[in-house]
């Protein structure tokens, strides 16, 4: 039986510093259900899925972006 070889994502740039405040960069990690993307799908590391993770919940906290959505 032959393998099948699955292709790797290209990682996605994050930059050094993830800043609660940059909701443009945080929407990217947050589909139209609002649920945190999990990294096999966005292809970033663990460190900065823990970033962008704590960053989302902090911008959740102050009203940035929402919970959940309609």
């Amino acid at each position: 039986m032959p393998r099948r070889y699955q292709r790797r994502r290209p990682r996605q740039v994050v930059p050094d510093y993830v800043d609660w405040k940059d909701v443009d960069l945080l929407r990217q990690f947050v589909p139209e259900r609002g649920k945190i993307m999990p990294r096999r799908i966005t292809g970033i590391t663990a460190k900065d899925q823990r970033r962008i993770a704590a960053a989302i919940k902090r911008a959740r906290a102050m009203a940035l972006l929402p919970y959940v959505s309609e």
